[in-house]
């Protein structure tokens, strides 16, 4: 089954990306992948204060999947796929594409204005280096603009 794989964080570009992406979804019999990255944590000299600081990371991104996962499914009725990984986000993005030969596409979103974020400079630096199409979703799209060029 084509699936649209979807970087999520807390930003509004990000929901732009998953709502394009979910309906993608919808018109091609598809499925939706939500990953959401949870950076490296700085070393931190103590061990415990840092298991502490991995695990509110991780509580926080698996409540901003739950919260994206819940909004696609009642907009859309796709239950998406959900992964939360920690570690280096295009190793990570490279490694699910690989991993998953259902993957047809990167969606990302980007900001309405300003410089992009990491991972859309990382990817749209060499595309043609990646085995799916890369698709950028501007942020300044409204939800009919999504809805008519999805």
């Amino acid at each position: 089954m084509r699936t649209y794989l979807v970087v999520i964080d807390e930003s509004a570009e990000a929901e732009i990306a998953l709502r394009f992406a979910a309906r993608r979804a919808v018109k091609t019999g598809g499925n939706v992948e939500i990953l959401a990255l949870i950076p490296q944590p700085e070393f931190v000299q103590w061990g415990g204060v840092m298991a502490a600081i991995e695990e509110e990371a991780t509580e926080r991104a698996e409540a901003l999947v739950a919260r994206a996962a819940g909004t696609l499914f009642s907009e859309s009725g796709i239950a998406p796929s959900i992964t939360v990984r920690q570690g280096d986000g295009p190793k990570v993005v490279r490694e699910m594409i690989a991993a998953n030969p259902e993957i047809a596409a990167l969606v990302l979103g980007a900001a309405a204005g300003g410089v992009p974020g990491p991972l859309i400079a990382h990817f749209a630096a060499d595309p043609g280096a990646l085995s799916v199409p890369l698709m950028i979703i501007p942020g300044s799209l409204d939800r009919d603009a999504i809805d008519r060029l999805s």
